[in-house]
């Protein structure tokens, strides 16, 4: 199984990229893990934020397999505990799923689309976050799930 950790926006920026590309290391010593960086479009600043949510949906879209599952990260969705997590990587790696997208989106959010597609909603939390940092969050959790699934002493419930 793949991992793909994928967000809408500008590359990592420098305070985040170090740990960004070192959490990313660790997930990749259990699963094959790597980031794409969907840029906004090219006149994202003079589009209403429904349009732009549109047309980075259709980037995501079109980047999108159809038996890929899709997570999105979303302060609506649901919340889960790191084991919790664990457990839906569990259940991909059960399924033998190709791979599995965890989706940060765009400043606005997401189009519609892109959530009727997500398989999973998850919230890390009610608060709102830069989507910078969430990218570092998101990377941390997953190698949190990785070590719980293996009994590693990294995570203490």
């Amino acid at each position: 199984m793949k991992l793909q950790f994928w967000s809408i926006g500008k590359p990592h920026e420098a305070y985040i990229k170090t740990g960004v590309d070192d959490f990313t290391a660790r997930v990749n010593k259990y699963f094959p893990a790597d980031w794409l960086i969907i840029p906004p479009p090219k006149n994202a600043a003079v589009l209403k934020d429904v349009e732009l949510k549109k047309q980075e949906g259709k980037a995501v879209l079109a980047s999108l397999q159809k038996e890929d599952v899709l997570i999105l990260l979303d302060e609506n969705g649901k919340q889960f505990s790191s084991p919790e997590v664990a457990g839906l990587l569990q259940q991909q790696a059960n399924a033998s799923t190709k791979r599995v997208v965890f989706l940060i989106g765009g400043a606005f959010g997401v189009d519609e689309e892109i959530k009727k597609r997500a398989n999973i909603i998850w919230s890390l939390s009610k608060l709102v976050f830069p989507h910078m940092l969430i990218r570092l969050v998101v990377a941390e959790q997953i190698y949190r799930a990785c070590t719980i699934l293996r009994n590693e002493k990294y995570h203490h419930a």
